[in-house]
């Protein structure tokens, strides 16, 4: 099933794990989390691009294993 978000009014906030000036900066919309049960997640460099919308209890789960350092640095 493909469920359509309108991310028109998100409001987007920039994660603290984003890389500065470098350009590996993603952006995430906690609000449309609090009202939709959606996480949605974009690249920074391309606010007119594509994002990608994960369920709130997967989207904790990831950001929990990257807290907790479970992923090797690249």
């Amino acid at each position: 099933m493909k469920a359509t978000f309108d991310l028109s009014r998100a409001e987007w906030v920039k994660s603290s794990y984003s890389s500065g000036d470098e350009g590996q900066c993603l952006e995430f919309a906690p609000d449309i989390a609090a009202t939709a049960g959606v996480v949605p997640v974009r690249d920074s460099k391309n606010p007119a691009g594509p994002a990608l919308v994960f369920p709130v209890e997967a989207w904790t789960s990831f950001t929990s294993a990257v807290r907790n350092g479970e992923f090797p640095a690249i």
